[in-house]
Formats: C-alpha cells, sequence, structure tokens
C-alpha cells in the first residue's frame, strides 16, 4: 500500500467512527445540532492531533495520548470549552467501547478540571425598563421590539427565540411554546406587555415583511426569512447601547436577568428551573449565588456596620 493510501485509510478509521458517535447521538440521545456541531469540531481536532502523532485509529489512543491531546488544547480553549472538550472524548470513547470498537475507555483515569463558578451578568428592573422602551412603528422596530420582550419576558434562548413560530403563541392562555436543547419543549407564560408587542407586529409589521412569501416563523427578516441568532445579538446591541446599557449585554443577559428577578420575587427555585429548561436544579441554583450577592451589595450599602458608609 503506498503512503497515501495508508493516509487515506487512517483517515478514514478516524471519520467512520466520528460519524458512527455523532449519528448515535444525534438520534438515540436527541442532541441539538449546534451541540453535535460543537462535538464535531472538538473530536476533529482530535483526528488531526492524532493522525500528526502517529495514532492510525481510535482503537489505539491511550489515557497518555489523551492527556497531551488535552495540554496541547489548553491552550486555545477557555475553561468551559476544556471540560465540554473532555466531556466530548468521555462520551466518544465509551460509545466505542460499548460498540466493541476498542478495548476499554481512555478517559476513565483523566480528573475534570475544577471550574470556578462564573456569576452571571444581570441587569437591574430600571435597565431593562429602559431597553424595552426600544423600537418604533415601523415593522423591523415591531419586530425588535417583540424579541426584547420576548427574551426578557419568557427567559429563552436565543436560539429558542429564533425557532419560534406564529402557531406557538397561545394568545388566549397567554404561553408560549418553546422548543430547547435536545428538541425538548416547555411550555412558559407571556406576560400581556410581550402579548400586545406581538399583537402589534402581526397587525402591522409581519405582514409587511412577510410579504407574499409564506413563512411560519414568528420573527422575520427584511427578506421575509427567519430572524438568525446574529441579527439578535446585533440588534440587542444597537437598544442596549441606545439605553446606555454595558457593551457586554447579551441575549443570555436578559435570561439571566428573568430568572433572578423571578427569585428575587420570591419565585420557587423549582419553579424558576422548570421555566428556564434546565435539566439539572444544579444549573438553576447558579441564581441563588447572583440573588446572594445582590443581598450582600444590598446590606454593605445600608448597614451602619459594613464600614462603606
Amino acid at each position: 500500500m503506498t503512503r497515501d493510501r495508508q493516509a487515506e485509510a487512517r483517515q478514514h478509521a478516524w471519520d467512520e467512527a466520528i460519524d458512527g458517535f455523532l449519528g448515535h447521538a444525534g438520534v438515540e440521545k436527541g442532541l441539538a445540532p449546534a451541540t453535535l456541531e460543537a462535538q464535531r469540531r472538538d473530536l476533529e481536532h482530535l483526528r488531526t492531533w492524532a493522525l500528526a502523532h502517529g495514532l492510525a485509529e481510535p482503537a489505539v489512543v491511550a489515557d497518555t495520548h489523551l492527556r497531551a491531546f488535552l495540554l496541547d488544547s489548553s491552550e486555545r480553549l477557555v475553561a468551559a470549552s476544556r471540560a465540554r472538550l473532555l466531556s466530548t472524548l468521555r462520551s466518544f470513547f465509551r460509545f466505542l467501547q460499548a460498540e466493541g470498537r476498542r478495548d476499554g475507555d481512555p478517559t476513565a483515569t483523566i480528573m475534570a478540571p475544577r471550574r470556578g463558578r462564573h456569576l452571571p451578568d444581570v441587569l437591574s428592573v430600571a435597565q431593562v425598563e429602559r431597553l424595552l422602551t426600544w423600537g418604533d412603528a415601523s415593522p423591523t422596530g415591531l419586530r425588535d421590539r417583540v424579541a426584547l420582550e420576548l427574551l426578557y419576558g419568557c427567559g429563552c434562548r436565543v436560539g429558542e427565540l429564533c425557532a419560534l413560530d406564529v402557531a406557538d403563541l397561545d394568545h388566549g392562555e397567554a404561553m408560549v411554546r418553546l422548543r430547547g436543547k435536545g428538541s425538548k419543549e416547555r411550555q412558559v407564560p407571556v406576560g400581556e406587555p410581550a402579548l400586545a408587542a406581538v399583537a402589534d407586529y402581526l397587525r402591522a409589521g409581519r405582514p409587511r415583511l412577510a410579504g407574499r412569501r409564506p413563512n411560519p416563523a414568528l420573527l422575520l427578516n427584511r427578506r421575509g426569512g427567519r430572524l438568525t441568532r446574529v441579527s439578535v445579538w446585533t440588534l440587542l446591541k444597537t437598544a442596549g447601547a441606545a439605553a446606555g446599557l454595558p457593551a457586554t449585554v447579551s441575549p443570555h443577559t436578559l435570561r439571566h436577568s428573568y430568572a433572578t428577578h423571578l427569585l428575587e420575587g420570591g419565585a420557587d427555585l423549582r419553579i424558576v428551573q422548570e421555566l428556564l429548561g434546565h435539566a439539572d436544579i444544579s444549573t438553576t441554583e447558579i441564581y441563588t449565588h447572583v440573588d446572594r450577592a445582590w443581598l450582600a451589595e444590598a446590606w454593605r450599602s445600608a448597614h451602619p456596620r459594613s464600614g462603606r458608609r
């Protein structure tokens, strides 16, 4: 076999294993397309590194190889991405072991790095109210107002917002159907301001954006297509700057603010978990830390023995 044919065979062995794993993860586990794409990138980085180090197929990879790969990768990845990379490697090699494609799991002896808990950025109620004044009577202005109202009023992710169809809103019950991670659906209440903004947009904005092009999407761009994540980020940056908000404001900032304001208002943590679509309560518990940080700041500002007065 020529050297080129050998290289092709090694590449094929890795590609076959990666495609098999991603097919399993997509069908059996129902992972979201964005998650599958992130896992594919991680595994393609592993494949490139492994072939450069003479590892012809996943079956010959040992824990020492993975430690070296993770060390090399650490320079280009932030902490959250490093943790995701290791999680992908665990799932990949456990799949190969279960399928009988290799002996043992080389990730079994690798400990996950400790991750510091980052407290999310949260807007005050006054800041949110300033932001929600954004939008004029133009079709895109009415649409932008709906996007902002739903991001904060429902606590939805930007992907969930862009995936909304007109039929997902039940005006009579004041509920919206969101499709979250893993294609899981949940019903979330919608407030009167958001419903009023949607009604204005459906009456005077969306028909002009849609034209004669049929599209089930709720939020449309100027060409009548579904609004994208990038467009939502752009409109939020523009609206945030006009409202005098920090430059770091993002769609997830509104989601964080939604959860924090609910807890500050007395909502039960389990209820907030359901509203956010978190599979694990530990993910939602980050907002109790935000709440405590807010309480501590209030104490430092007001208590005579805090040392700040």
